[in-house]
């Protein structure tokens, strides 16, 4: 005769077991979730919600008292750059990677070097402006997000070393059309044909050597003659 506990109360047991460990597990997620990493190293520039305060990632209300979408809000202050709007009248002087020299209103005795990170492909036409975003290559404790800036542009050296040779795009021929008395072209951006106005530098073989595009440009050829700014295109091929 053997002595000890029957088989169902060893899985009873070990219901209560796997029940316990369950729970434990649950309750393990409830803490951990109380603990909010940031998804990025950065600096804390504003704190959206207070010690006490419901936090959710689902829901947030604006209401007083209400549960809050952000806990804070954060920056890398080691990766800032400039915006600026530049006149087409003077985009075309510009190029990618062209270095600058950067200084801030509030400390106008300090500058820092900089270099064009981005050009934007679409005009605003209402302000006549390209945005461009200068990336301050040597940030330091002094810089702040939001500040206001003023961007020097420096000579492109590439352009110093090209023995006079003169530098631009080359375009089709059949790219380029007269409008107001300007020469443009038209290129496709985000499912839009969006004019550009170039000036032609001179003719090469089977187009025209220009200034007034960055480079890499999708530019229309044999488009219609009726194509408008902004107009709503379909380039063959993508559906």
């Amino acid at each position: 005769m053997k002595i000890g506990p029957r088989q169902e109360e060893i899985a009873r047991a070990r219901g209560s077991l796997l029940q316990a460990q369950g729970q434990l597990a649950y309750e393990k997620s409830q803490l951990d979730a109380t603990l909010i990493r940031a998804p990025v190293t950065g600096t804390i520039l504003d704190r959206k919600a207070e010690k006490g305060e419901l936090v959710t990632a689902q829901f947030a209300s604006g209401a007083e008292g209400g549960p809050k979408g952000e806990v804070v809000s954060l920056a890398d202050l080691s990766d800032l750059q400039v915006e600026l709007d530049i006149a087409q009248d003077d985009f075309a002087k510009l190029s990618p990677k062209q270095k600058a020299v950067v200084t801030t209103d509030a400390f106008p005795d300090r500058k820092y070097n900089g270099l064009i990170a981005e050009m934007s492909p679409e005009a605003n036409r209402q302000k006549a402006t390209v945005q461009v975003k200068v990336a301050i290559v040597n940030p330091d404790t002094y810089l702040r997000p939001e500040m206001n800036a003023t961007v020097r542009f420096l000579a492109n050296e590439e352009g110093k070393k090209s023995s006079g040779q003169a530098s631009g795009v080359v375009v089709p021929t059949n790219a380029v059309r007269d409008h107001d008395g300007k020469k443009v072209v038209f290129i496709a951006f985000n499912g839009k044909a969006l004019m550009r106005e170039i000036r032609v530098v001179s003719q090469r073989s089977g187009g025209y050597l220009v200034n007034g595009l960055v480079g890499g440009e999708d530019v229309i050829i044999a488009a219609p003659a009726d194509l408008k700014d902004g107009a709503r295109i379909k380039i063959k091929g993508q559906s």
